[in-house]
């Protein structure tokens, strides 16, 4: 990763913010961006008085303009881009995403004009500067909802399968140009946010781990070291994949 000019939306926490970190400790310029401005401002400042590369912008993924602007200064700021993590999400919603018959369907529109159309939003936006630097690499998150039975949450279920096609048809579209584009599907992840907040049942933790053959719950680290993978000359060959990263929850 050393040197390399990567793009994090997301980022102020879990997942995200790991990320930055994971990057910046191999070396690479990273533009950390989400909509908690203050949240990246803050984790630039910390990891670059640790020796770290790293600047904030602001960005709403849900609104085009400032997808536009967001980009274009990461870039400035960076002075070319070779790989984008798109991790952004509304997990505000998430809660509200009941059933087909019952949801809301504010709820059902604003999870899919952010953890989908806002994930479009930041592919047209990316992907001519990537295309301008000879290719590079784009890394979605999606979630394991997009391939199971969940009697809950579909709206966040149609959002996340609607971005592995997008994933898909990146990959297939640009691949030759020398684009390479995957998803990562998280399986259940502690977040320092949620380990903070003391609000996680054990009986939640237990059931996760009595269906999964593994010895604990996910950590933001197993994820940042998938992502990582992906946005370096290591995974220039992986393009086009759905990547579990869950203890084995799913096995396929």
């Amino acid at each position: 990763m050393k040197d390399k000019a990567i793009l994090v939306i997301g980022a102020a926490t879990g997942i995200g913010a790991a990320t930055v970190g994971r990057l910046a400790s191999e070396g690479a310029r990273v533009c950390a961006a989400d909509v908690n401005f203050d949240g990246v401002q803050a984790l630039a400042e910390r990891l670059s008085q640790n020796g770290g590369n790293v600047s904030s912008v602001p960005i709403d993924i849900a609104i085009e303009s400032t997808v536009a602007e967001a980009v274009a200064r990461a870039v400035e700021l960076l002075g070319e881009l070779d790989g984008a993590y798109l991790n952004a999400a509304d997990l505000r919603t998430i809660f509200a995403d009941s059933n087909a018959l019952d949801v809301d369907l504010a709820v059902f529109d604003r999870t899919l004009a952010v953890n989908l159309r806002g994930h479009l939003l930041c592919t047209r936006a990316v992907l001519p500067h990537l295309l301008a630097n000879d290719g590079g690499a784009i890394v979605y998150t999606s979630s394991s909802a997009a391939h199971g039975a969940d009697p809950e949450r579909p709206s966040y279920a149609v959002s996340k399968s609607g971005l592995n096609a997008l994933m898909r048809h990146v990959a297939s579209r640009w691949g030759r140009e020398g684009i390479t584009s995957n998803c990562i599907s998280p399986g259940f992840v502690m977040t320092p946010e949620m380990v903070a907040s003391g609000q996680v049942p054990e009986g939640l933790i237990d059931g996760f781990l009595a269906a999964t053959p593994s010895t604990r719950v996910g950590h933001v680290d197993d994820v940042a070291a998938m992502a990582a993978l992906l946005l370096s000359d290591d995974g220039r060959w992986i393009n086009g994949q759905v990547i579990n990263v869950n203890g084995g929850g799913l096995i396929a």
